[in-house]
């Protein structure tokens, strides 16, 4: 039997000038169902071991040791400094025997070649080519049976319950096929929607999984990580809800799910039997390690210096700059201190509003914040709300289209601004780079309306939820942060609601308070200009009762200003026209009470 098998070769860790280890995988399967794998004897080991196996790979650990101790690992007099197995050898599984051999984790099912550098999961029937991948496999159901701690860790399995589907459903099956059968198998007892998903968890579980992946549960609160071992099989279960069945080593402790990455955390909230975790498998390669455990490792493999540790690159911490001195200077705040908090409340609440009057810099100050924070304005997106602002135009939605080249016209699902920057900011290689959506006038539009479920994210980050349109299953990435600006002339802070309240952090730019208040005093003196216009504004704010309507330095701020009578007109086309509309209806005489010759007079 053995001798049918095609062998499978392993280069160890800085082996040059030494053989590789040789071995065949058996058809025998062990009590779980993983395939058995035997290395040759004469074949070489590696004498020094990663310091943490032990901690995390107890099992290979203690077979090590109990091999050395019977004399089956042995010090090499071919190759000094290594040692070799003097017999035959079976293990449990080919990355069982790949850990043994190496001292330091291996996924078995890639680094087993044959002489031609072709992977050893080629080799296994009905799999998909490619990498290897990670899965999210739930072992509760709805009466709160545990099938993780009754079943998959003490037997090394992974099930998925599939009670009405026929027997003989082979792995490999297709989409199509498995549509099929699901129809007429789960017809009278399942609704369109669940057989629709059913399709999605059987296809991943007897198709996609192929051995050498990574499988993940939940149970008690920890999540549990193991490696799958075997191919699929279709078993008569008594409980019913066990009918699928894979082998898996576990790993022998769970990580507790509250000290997860926040990324895993929102993919581990998808609520579906099976889901697809390879954009995190980062992530999950680096639980329970520390950033030296994680160096060591990578120093027993075969891989390009200059590329950055995966497991490494993903618990990069995101940083938001410092606001520096010079940044302050330039947007003349009167203290630095007053953009380090707000940089601290975008740090801690991820999405923030500046409000005030109209003319108090709002949309200039986020935007100018936020290309500080990100890097560059490519890392920045504006949109302004407005009172038909829907959540199509915002997130997604079916928009019509010109086809290019039958110039048909037709609805095609289309992403909002938001949705392109999540897409962006959770790209390869920018995950770790601050974004920033800026929202001007967010006050303008029904929020509930533009945000739809969305709205839920701004307050749990951590999660996902089930996308109206597409159907994906989303969340926003943790590098994307959102600055609204809100104008009180338009509507009072007083009036926005509770829900809104609790998923922003607030912060002030009002003529009332710094930074607002001495702003126009400042820039005429950066400027070299006569600081009337200054006095003038600060009159004619002291005689504006209600704080919300007292007019910002802004229009004051501008070339035009300045020129030949340049005061006198933006007075009178800018400022006065804002208070005319404030005491509509009054019977006010807005010129004689806020016109530039009754506060001259008032100052003289």
């Amino acid at each position: 039997m053995v001798d049918e098998c095609p062998e499978f070769r392993l280069r160890l860790p800085n082996g040059d000038g030494i053989g590789r280890a040789r071995g065949v995988l058996l058809d025998e399967t062990g009590t779980n169902g993983s395939r058995k794998f035997l290395v040759r004897a004469g074949s070489p080991v590696r004498e020094h071991v990663m310091p943490s196996l032990g901690k995390h790979f107890k099992a290979p650990t203690k077979r090590r040791e109990e091999l050395r101790a019977q004399g089956v690992l042995a010090p090499s007099a071919r190759w000094p400094g290594w040692l070799e197995l003097t017999e035959d050898v079976v293990f449990g599984s080919p990355s069982f025997a790949a850990v043994v051999l190496v001292g330091a984790p291996r996924n078995g099912w890639e680094q087993w070649r044959t002489e031609d550098d072709r992977p050893l999961s080629d080799f296994m029937s009905g799999v998909w080519a490619g990498p290897n991948r990670s899965w999210l496999v739930r072992g509760s159901n709805v009466t709160g049976l545990d099938l993780v701690q009754r079943l998959w860790l003490p037997e090394g399995r992974v099930t998925l319950a599939a009670s009405r589907l026929r027997q003989g459903v082979r792995q490999g099956v297709s989409k199509d096929e498995l549509r099929t059968l699901v129809q007429e198998d789960y017809e009278s007892t399942a609704t369109y929607s669940q057989r629709q998903q059913l399709v999605e968890d059987l296809h991943a579980f007897l198709s996609r999984m192929k051995p050498g992946d990574t499988v993940c549960t939940i149970s008690g609160g920890r999540l549990y990580v193991g490696e799958i071992t075997g191919e699929a099989e279709q078993t008569e279960s008594e409980d019913r809800r066990s009918n699928l069945r894979r082998p898996v080593e576990w790993q022998p402790t769970g990580f507790p799910y509250d000290d997860l990455p926040e990324e895993l955390q929102q993919k581990l909230s998808i609520q579906h039997d099976v889901v697809d975790l390879s954009a995190v498998q980062a992530h999950i390669e680096g639980l329970g390690l520390t950033d030296q455990e994680l160096a060591e490792e990578a120093g027993t493999t075969e891989r390009d210096p200059s590329m950055e540790i995966p497991a490494l690159a993903a618990r990069r911490e995101l940083e938001l700059p410092e606001p520096t001195d010079e940044l302050a200077a330039e947007l003349l705040v009167h203290d630095p201190e007053w953009l380090r908090e707000v940089r601290d409340l975008l740090w801690d609440e991820r999405q923030l509003v500046l409000y005030g009057p109209p003319g108090t810099g709002k949309t200039y100050l986020a935007l100018k914040l936020a290309e500080f924070l990100g890097g560059g304005p490519e890392q920045v997106k504006l949109v302004q709300f407005h009172p038909s602002y829907s959540y199509e135009d915002f997130f997604e939605g079916f928009r019509p289209q010109e086809d290019p080249e039958t110039r048909e016209v037709a609805f095609r699902l289309t992403a909002g601004p938001l949705r392109e920057l999540a897409d962006l900011a959770s790209r390869e290689g920018n995950r770790h780079i601050p974004h920033f959506l800026i929202i001007d006038e967010i006050n303008r539009a029904n929020l509930a309306k533009v945000f739809g479920e969305l709205y839920f994210l701004l307050e749990y980050r951590n999660k996902s939820v089930r996308l109206t349109y597409s159907g994906d299953d989303f969340a926003l990435p943790p590098n994307l942060f959102v600055i609204g600006t809100m104008n009180t002339a338009d509507r009072s802070i007083a009036l926005v609601d509770a829900a809104m309240r609790r998923r922003f952090a607030f912060v002030e730019l009002s003529p009332r308070v710094e930074p607002t208040s001495g702003l126009l005093r400042r820039w005429l003196e950066r400027e070299g200009k006569d600081s009337e216009p200054a006095d003038l504004l600060d009159a004619l704010n002291t005689r504006i009762d209600d704080p919300d309507f007292r007019i910002g330095p802004s229009y004051l701020m501008k070339k035009g200003v300045y020129r030949e009578g340049g005061l006198e007109r933006t007075w009178r086309t800018k400022i006065l026209p804002l208070l005319e509309e404030h005491h509509y209806g009054e019977g006010v005489d807005v010129e004689k009470r806020y016109g530039l010759e009754a506060l001259r007079e008032s100052s003289g």
